[in-house]
């Protein structure tokens, strides 16, 4: 039995060595791409392989959707965010642990057996567990295809779900696309192209799709350096119009309650505190989708700018920017905030959707997904109201445009509005139409027996938008009472 033991351990070492010495001879005809992790990509096998050389590090791994089926019914859109998970590689014996830990409970303490007991309660996740390649110095190579080749983002899932059909995953149709892999100092980017074989039975995926047995997507992988921990967390009121992430701290004393609310925000300082008006150390600064049309573009553009007045009203100078995305730049880069231009086969939705720091709330990256076809239902609701029928003119569209346009421009504000961390307000439209966070009605007047579009949408910012502005984002000096200035005290 003895034997036979030390003969098994001997193949297992002899199968690493050999399998770590055709990764040393062929790695030099790799691609390398170098950045937060250095990894290489092998044309020939089409596989990538990563370096890990920060054991236990925690950094944020995120899974989207970069190219999507384009119907509304079925929900998975161009640019659709997943979860943002902590995530860690650990060692364990032959292979490399992809952790996620449980963020939900924690003990906030110094006492490390304090914080270890209340890791210990509770269940973590392993990811994916990636046989070591090669090992040197501390730096482990590690096969990462398998990972980055599943249904993370739960396509054939939603398919199910919405009784399209149940489909699979057909890697032999499936590769990386390396236009959109790419490595940077503090994030790495892999997409993949996923093709989904199955029956089509709904006919949503029918109306979408040239075969509809055959559905091609592309799913994205994002690993990014976690912020540092000069962020500070700024406590959840429900008056603040604000959104709240939640988790329970067990270290809570008896008396106190265990649930801690904060709020999501981005980060924000002056560069001059004590200036009563100050540009910003770094502004946020937003980019438009730059395969948005006009008159469109324009209108985006003007109505997300209205925040800046908010944050005009909390002393700060330019804080809030909105440029348009760059032609090289990838809209799911995690270093820019992005309004995302979404087409759909029929009229659907618009959502603000973010990157959040799941250990303090800090908004890292917003996206915005607009659907494209809202204008144009907008622009169907004004026609209908014209007091004469559309069919008598051509010439006459103006108006209706005007209206469409204004609606446009207040959900590019409302969206927006979403990932600087802000919930709806369901009650302005009743109180001087004081946010741009309400679902507005359009008012109209009548003027000589016509209707008046030109009021139909509010311009700017609302009143209880500086509230809600000045709540998440106004600094303090020490010593000044912060719940009395955001007018909570």
């Amino acid at each position: 039995m003895r034997k036979n033991y030390v003969l098994l351990v001997g193949l297992v070492i002899l199968s690493f060595n050999m399998l770590s010495a055709q990764f040393s001879d062929k790695k030099k005809d790799f691609v390398k791409y170098e950045g937060l992790y250095d990894f290489y990509y092998d044309e020939d096998t089409d596989k990538i392989y990563l370096e890990v050389d920060n054991l236990n590090k925690e950094f944020l791994y995120v899974y989207s959707l970069s190219s999507g089926i384009g119907s509304n019914d079925i929900g998975l859109d161009r640019g659709q965010l997943g979860d943002e998970q902590v995530v860690f590689f650990k060692k364990a014996g032959n292979k490399l642990l992809l952790v996620q830990p449980n963020m939900k409970y924690r003990a906030i303490t110094d006492n490390v057996l304090e914080r270890k007991s209340v890791e210990q309660a509770f269940a973590k996740s392993v990811l994916f567990g990636f046989p070591i390649v090669e090992e040197k110095g501390g730096t482990y190579v590690i096969d990462i295809t398998d990972f980055l080749m599943q249904d993370a983002h739960g396509v054939s899932n939603r398919l199910k779900r919405t009784e399209q059909g149940s489909y699979s995953l057909d890697k032999s149709k499936s590769a990386f696309a390396l236009d959109r892999t790419k490595a940077f100092p503090k994030n790495v980017e892999f997409d993949v192209t996923m093709t989904f074989k199955g029956e089509a039975k709904g006919g949503y995926i029918r109306s979408v799709s040239p075969n509809a047995n055959l559905v091609t997507v592309a799913e994205h992988h994002s690993f990014i350096e976690l912020p540092d921990d000069k962020y500070e967390k700024r406590v959840f009121d429900p008056r603040s119009g604000s959104s709240p992430f939640n988790y329970f701290d067990y270290a809570t004393p008896v008396e106190s309650n265990i649930l801690k609310q904060f709020i999501r925000r981005h980060r924000l300082e002056k560069k001059d505190p004590t200036a009563a008006i100050s540009e910003a150390v770094e502004p946020i600064i937003y980019y438009l989708d730059n395969g948005t049309p006009e008159p469109v573009r324009s209108a985006l553009l003007e109505g997300g700018r209205w925040w800046n007045q908010a944050f005009e009203a909390i002393g700060y100078k330019d804080a809030f920017q909105l440029k348009m995305l760059p032609d090289d730049a990838d809209p799911l880069d995690v270093r820019y905030n992005v309004i995302q231009w979404v087409h759909r086969s029929t009229r659907g939705w618009s959502y603000g959707s973010s990157i959040t720091d799941p250990r303090t709330g800090e908004i890292m990256k917003g996206h915005v997904s607009l659907g494209s076809l809202r204008i144009r239902q907008d622009f169907l609701i004004a026609q209908a109201l014209m007091n004469k029928p559309f069919a008598e003119r051509d010439d006459n569209y103006q108006p209706m445009l005007e209206m469409a346009i204004a609606r446009i421009r207040q959900l590019s504000a409302h969206e927006i509005g979403h990932t600087l961390g802000f919930a709806h307000n369901y009650a302005a439209s009743t109180t001087d139409k004081s946010s741009v966070m309400d679902y507005p009605h359009p008012q109209f007047s009548l003027i000589n027996g016509e209707v008046d579009f030109a009021k139909a949408y509010e311009v700017g910012i609302g009143d209880w938008d500086k509230v809600t502005v000045a709540y998440s984002y106004q600094n303090f000096n020490e010593g000044e009472n912060e719940k009395v200035g955001r007018g909570l005290g």
